[in-house]
């Protein structure tokens, strides 16, 4: 042991050292920072520091105690004052150029140039920051080693005399302005969730996509590289000093990221919102491990379970927004009949949205995971079809529901027809509408897998009914003038035929034919193949019909007076007006004639 005169002189001499840089009393050691300087000063000041702590140890007298009290304060108060020189001469790593500009820009200008981002997407950066991978996430060294080294330093000698709060707190001030930054940079606002819930959706798509990409980099490298950085400045300074340092700076802006992502999960449900809600939950879902790695600490673990919660109502906020849907699509109220029978604004919006659906069929179905409500539980109901899945046993829930959307549509589509006065003009409107249902799902392979073989045909079957449907309801009658029957005088069925009987017969035709060349030369059938396949089903029955009775009875008429006022068409006239039916504009009310 050193004589005790020894240790008053070095007292002393570090006491002295200490109070050449006493801020509050000197102005040169206000204006330098002794950590500035050169090596040798920063180690004498540390060592004084070192030896005005171990002199507190030994001190007995009162007067000898109150001065190394008053020594230390002084060096407590410089040295947080050069902690703080520190972290903020060090604290712009993430500042790259392609990051100056703070004001987020929209999605379709906007790109993921910093060197965040193109770290996580293994693309080099300009920065010229290490990395030390870990999994998925991407660590960069937010400071030189030098200063790290000095930080430590200090921190160490802080914490030993007792001032860990205040080098917390100075570490996390520090710190979470630089997270801020960062923050702006990559256009995460500070939002409360009721300002979230407030902006219209339209935005909030915008904002959405921004987050997920935001996310990403925020966990996997700005929250990773600040827990490092805590780490490397903390560890095995006290009981988890490292830790209390990493969420002082980090959880207020982690709290912040998530709170966009819980506002979205218990925002009010409606349709347009599931795609981009299962883009959260992808997003979330897909971050979560990387978020355990980050975030595992005991005092950090209300972070995870705020992500995994989220992540609960997201799958929760999706699965309601599947059933409601199902409501909507089943009571949507609209009954007036759209013009000419062609696809209904329902179908369209019903099939194109369980074609989105289909493209998530892997999440879906893991979110997925009991039937649609069908069965018994309306078999009362005459405004909800009753639909039996007992033969559907070997299809995964998500499918049972995308078929039993496509038999609610079909169910409401069925009440529309309705709504049309003319019979024929309401089959062409369910065939039109069952046959869009069927394209739109061979369309699309995921989408047909899911529904199977045995859906498809029965929709194939109704499409193919409601045609069958329309050519009875309109030709029926019409092909009723082609008949013989009538036509001939009783008792003289070889020569004797009724001139009058087949005057009206012909009149009758010509006029039942030009109002259904009238009437549905204006329907439309959009679908090409659809539209041709029809006209020609129908001349197949009409046009041999007429040339048989034209070319039967032609002499009957020609040899008697006006003859052009009862054989008006020929038939190729017949043939070529077939042409103009179902294309939905309005034609001459009179038949193109090929005689003229």
């Amino acid at each position: 042991m050193e004589p005790p005169g020894n240790d008053v002189v070095a007292f002393e001499s570090a006491e002295k050292i200490i109070l050449r840089w006493d801020s509050t009393a000197s102005e040169d050691a206000r204006e330098k920072m002794i950590f500035a300087g050169d090596r040798y000063e920063i180690d004498r000041y540390l060592q004084a520091v070192d030896e005005i702590q171990r002199s507190m140890e030994f001190a007995t007298l009162s007067d000898d105690q109150n001065k190394a009290n008053s020594a230390i304060q002084i060096a407590m108060a410089r040295l947080e004052d050069e902690f703080r020189n520190i972290l903020i001469a060090h604290t712009t790593p993430m500042e790259a150029e392609s990051l100056t500009d703070s004001s987020p820009l929209p999605e379709e200008d906007y790109e993921d140039d910093s060197p965040l981002t193109k770290d996580l997407e293994h693309q080099e950066s300009n920065s010229s920051c290490s990395y030390r991978p870990t999994n998925s996430i991407r660590e960069i060294d937010l400071m030189p080693s030098d200063a790290i080294y000095d930080l430590r330093c200090i921190a160490e000698r802080m914490i030993l005399a007792g001032y860990l709060r205040e080098c917390i707190q100075v570490y996390g001030s520090v710190r979470k302005s630089a997270v801020d930054s960062s923050f702006r940079k990559l256009g995460i606002e500070k939002l409360s969730i009721g300002d979230i819930q407030r902006l219209e959706w339209e935005i909030l798509e915008t904002k959405i996509r921004r987050w997920i990409r935001a996310a990403k980099v925020c966990v996997r490298i700005l929250f990773a590289s600040e827990k490092k950085l805590c780490e490397q400045i903390f560890e095995g300074l006290g009981t988890a000093t490292d830790d209390a340092c990493f969420m002082e700076t980090i959880k207020g802006p982690a709290i912040q990221l998530f709170n966009f992502a819980e506002a979205i999960s218990i925002s009010r449900r409606s349709p347009e919102k599931l795609f981009k809600i299962l883009d959260l939950h992808d997003a979330l879902s897909d971050l979560l491990v990387d978020i355990e790695i980050v975030f595992d600490s005991k005092s950090s673990e209300s972070i995870r379970v705020q992500a995994v919660e989220i992540l609960s109502r997201l799958a929760e906020a999706a699965r309601g927004i599947l059933s409601e849907f199902e409501n909507a699509v089943l009571r949507e109220p609209s009954k007036v009949p759209v013009p000419g029978g062609t696809i209904h604004p329902l179908t369209r919006y019903v099939m194109n949205y369980i074609s989105l659906i289909s493209d998530y069929k892997q999440t879906m179905s893991e979110l997925i995971v009991s039937k649609p409500s069908t069965g018994s539980r309306y078999s009362s109901d005459p405004n909800t079809p009753d639909m039996d899945f007992a033969e559907s046993e070997s299809q995964t829930p998500l499918a049972l529901h995308l078929i039993w959307i496509a038999v609610i549509l079909q169910f409401n589509l069925e009440g529309k027809s309705k709504c049309y006065r003319d019979t024929s003009l309401a089959h062409i409107f369910m065939m039109n509408n069952v046959h869009y249902i069927v394209q739109k799902i061979k369309g699309s392979p995921e989408l047909r897998e899911m529904v199977g073989d045995d859906c498809l045909r029965k929709l194939t079957g109704k499409f193919r009914q409601a045609a069958t449907n329309y050519q009875r309801s309109t030709w029926v009658n019409v092909l009723h003038c082609l008949r013989d029957e009538g036509l001939h005088v009783k008792g003289s069925f070889s020569s004797g035929v009724s001139k009058s009987a087949l005057r009206e017969r012909f009149k009758t035709f010509n006029a039942m034919f030009e109002e259904v060349h009238r009437t549905q030369s204006t329907w439309l059938i959009p679908d090409t193949q659809l539209r041709e396949e029809l006209r020609i089903s129908v001349s197949e029955k009409l046009i041999p019909a007429y040339r048989s009775f034209l070319g039967r009875f032609r002499s009957h008429i020609e040899s008697g007076r006006h003859p052009e006022n009862y054989i008006k068409y020929s038939g190729e006239d017949i043939e070529t007006a077939v042409l103009d039916f179902f294309e939905g504009y309005q034609v001459s009310q009179h038949i193109r004639r090929r005689s003229e």
